[in-house]
């Protein structure tokens, strides 16, 4: 089945009583599948709530102008308006805030301002905020081995390793991020985390993880040496969740609740999907909406406005840039579980597969979040189109 974009009739995906059709087990992440599900993940997996709490939602005033028309280019270099770009890239929904304020919001593909979506790699950055927090609170400190956190990794990769290596993705674990390989490390995530089923055929003398601790505590090999290079592995943030689960006495959900969501005035409640231990998966299982992921892009923006170390997003906007950092950001860098745009800028990104983003920057004082539906996991033309109109924006609102 092809995917579809929102100006395409949609396929009847859980239409109907019973559904006309039914996102298969093992492939609801993928298109078209995932134009339903990153909507609909409570229906898709078990979730543990992040509670919003009984406090006051923080009201976002709007200045609103119309984009719609925005000359922009699309994935191929040819000359389209915003609207033209956001149906290309499989929006489902993209918010831009100017000085704190709603400049532009856009709901597409049934989505609306209460849905939950999927975040995908974008909660490594709530994980690593709410790890700054921790930090701030003298509870963690980088500098400190993991081993002195977790000491049962002491007979895995990790050993050796500061917790700092782990938050830039430094250390020199083997740990193969393959998505399309379903028996790569990042596929026997999907197993281990609940989101997959063994595939069909497996080796039956290969044993599957029954959850995620287990799958860390098997990674035993080691690529290099720790620190000595960055190397993208979606692990690492778990292994945060598990020492700020350790250090705190509290599960992960809690902690962004009660650190971050209760705090940050967010419309509604978020969860986070979890495995069969009952851990949340903090490297990708995070679903909000559209207004709160623009929230939490805000507090950043506002240098933790009172809830994250003003020194921790200091020193999360200063990484070690390099040549070809990544197709889609050659002049990046990544630190404490958030991407650096360029080192002049210093803007930061929130970024995950099948195309989420958030994008905060202090030049233009201005948060864009872009939630998508892709049909494959990466897709380098459509990152940098939209990087390009977030550009193209900060130009037409300054």
């Amino acid at each position: 089945m092809t995917s579809y974009r929102n100006s395409d009739p949609r396929p009847p995906i859980m239409q109907g009583s019973p559904p006309v059709m039914v996102p298969p087990k093992l492939d609801w992440d993928r298109g078209p599948w995932n134009r339903w599900a990153f909507q609909n993940i409570r229906e898709v997996l078990p979730t543990v709530e992040v509670w919003r709490g009984h406090g006051h939602r923080r009201r976002i005033e709007r200045a609103e102008v119309d984009l719609d028309a925005l000359p922009v280019v699309d994935s191929t270099g040819a000359a389209t308006t915003l609207a033209g770009l956001l149906d290309e890239t499989y929006a489902d929904g993209f918010l831009v805030l100017k000085d704190g304020k709603v400049a532009y919001e856009r709901y597409f593909n049934g989505m609306d301002e209460r849905t939950l979506h999927l975040s995908q790699s974008m909660a490594k950055s709530v994980t690593g905020s709410v790890f700054g927090i921790l930090v701030g609170r003298g509870l963690i400190d980088p500098t400190k081995l993991v081993t002195d956190y977790l000491p049962e990794l002491g007979e895995t990769g990790w050993a050796g390793a500061t917790v700092q290596h782990v938050l830039d993705m430094t250390t020199g674990v083997r740990f193969s991020e393959e998505y399309t390989d379903r028996y790569s490390e990042i596929g026997q995530v999907d197993v281990a985390s609940g989101w997959k089923p063994v595939p069909p055929g497996s080796d039956p003398n290969f044993q599957w993880p029954t959850h995620m601790f287990e799958l860390i505590l098997r990674l035993k090999d080691k690529v290099r040496e720790h620190g000595e290079a960055f190397e993208y592995r979606s692990i690492e943030t778990d292994v945060l969740a598990f020492i700020m689960e350790r250090v705190s006495g509290k599960r992960l959900a809690q902690l962004v609740s009660e650190e971050l969501w209760q705090k940050l005035g967010a419309d509604e409640s978020a969860c986070f999907t979890v495995d069969s231990a009952g851990y949340a998966l903090a490297e990708g299982g995070f679903n909000a909406t559209l207004r709160d992921y623009g929230r939490f892009g805000q507090l950043i923006l506002d240098n933790g406005g009172g809830v994250i170390p003003t020194d921790w997003i200091e020193a999360t906007r200063t990484g070690k840039h390099g040549p070809n950092f990544s197709p889609s950001l050659p002049g990046g860098s990544y630190r404490n579980q958030f991407w650096i745009e360029d080192p002049r800028s210093r803007s930061l990104m929130c970024r995950g597969v099948f195309g989420q983003m958030i994008h905060i920057s202090w030049e233009h004082r201005m948060v864009v979040v872009k939630l998508s539906t892709y049909p494959d996991f990466l897709n380098a033309a459509y990152s940098v189109a939209t990087l390009k109109a977030v550009h193209a924006i900060a130009a037409a609102l300054a």
